[in-house]
């Protein structure tokens, strides 16, 4: 998160070119939403209890928990991607490259505003962030997979989200205060849909389709010594701290 924070933090719209970071957590972990109150959402004895890592991110939503899973991030300017009418109609254009990673594995990806019944309600807020369905979340054959969270920022829009390769839903579930079973019978992940990739075939496959959906060039990069510099400043002095892990407040 503090890489994350860190793109986001130097990105400068001018000189900039977008960037797609892809990523993976170990050990496990959970991550709050921005505005999330930790002891609202989660079960903080049992969080301490199986000693869970508990992050806060700089985006919105609600609870993750990352595991088995390839997580990526996108840092661009609104003039960067195809031109779009509103912030909910850019999260569809910086989705959509999701949508063909998912076809191109042969699944059946949807937006949830255009594979829902007529009768289920859209944009419910949940603590739990796969207990809920956004307009454009994706499904795979009405079941939801991953999650999205997008900051707008002055002339910068940052994004991240999970792809779970095994579903670990019902773990994460474990360690929040409502633990509604129903919150996770709507859930997918890849295994479950026959998907046997590895992690770096489906590195490899997330790339080609961002490439493609935005007809952009790609290349590999390192993090500049900024990044990593601001980023190290960060994990120190922000996410190593349970004033904004768990309350949210920067000193």
């Amino acid at each position: 998160m503090a890489i994350d924070e860190s793109l986001l933090c130097l990105f400068n719209a001018e000189r900039s070119v977008p960037i797609l970071r892809t990523y993976a957590w170990d050990p496990p972990s959970l991550s709050l939403g921005r505005f999330q109150f930790s002891g609202e959402a989660l079960d903080l004895d049992r969080c301490c209890s199986s000693a869970v890592s508990v992050v806060r991110r700089v985006s919105g939503g609600g609870t993750i928990y990352h595991a088995d899973e390839l997580t990526y991030s996108v840092v661009c300017s609104p003039e960067q991607i195809p031109s779009t009418t509103s912030v909910k109609d850019s999260f569809r254009v910086l989705t959509g490259f999701l949508i063909d990673f998912y076809r191109r594995l042969g699944l059946n990806a949807h937006y949830a505003i255009d594979a829902v019944s007529n009768t289920e309600r859209l944009g419910e807020r949940t603590a739990f962030c796969f207990a809920g369905k956004e307009s454009f979340d994706i499904l795979i054959d009405g079941k939801k997979i991953g999650g999205n969270a997008q900051r707008r920022g002055r002339n910068v829009i940052f994004q991240h989200g999970s792809i779970p390769i095994i579903n670990r839903a019902q773990q994460g579930l474990h360690y929040m205060k409502d633990r509604s079973p129903e919150y996770v019978y709507d859930t997918v992940s890849l295994s479950e849909c026959g998907v046997s990739a590895d992690h770096t075939t489906l590195k490899g496959l997330l790339v080609d389709a961002f490439r493609h959906h935005l007809g952009v060039a790609t290349y590999v990069s390192d993090l500049s010594q900024e990044e990593d510099r601001l980023s190290q400043e960060l994990m120190l002095k922000k996410y190593s701290s349970d004033r904004w892990n768990m309350q949210g407040e920067v000193e």
